[in-house]
């Protein structure tokens, strides 16, 4: 997938924001895509923002289980529980 090249490319040389803007406008395009969804919670999460990261990673788990987002999800619950339990209010 080139789009998944152009992310990964943005997300490495800490584009994130565009990176974003990017997935934004490829999952307005195909919103059945998981693998759209798990990218762009790695986006959220390099920016530390755990709600939109968890959000995006369940959207991607809910239209394919077998996602990779299963195991990006469980690294971020670990990180949220080992650091701060009141941070899922928010």
């Amino acid at each position: 997938m080139q789009d998944r090249e152009n992310i990964d490319s943005l997300l490495r040389t800490g584009k994130v924001k565009e990176a974003i803007q990017l997935l934004n406008l490829k999952i307005e395009e195909n919103k059945q895509n998981d693998e759209l969804y798990y990218l762009r919670g790695n986006a959220y999460y390099k920016t530390n923002n755990w709600k939109e990261a968890i959000e995006n990673y369940l959207e991607a788990l809910s239209l394919n289980p077998e996602s990779p987002a299963r195991e990006a999800m469980k690294m971020a619950q670990n990180i949220l529980d080992f650091y701060n339990k009141d941070i899922y209010c928010q």
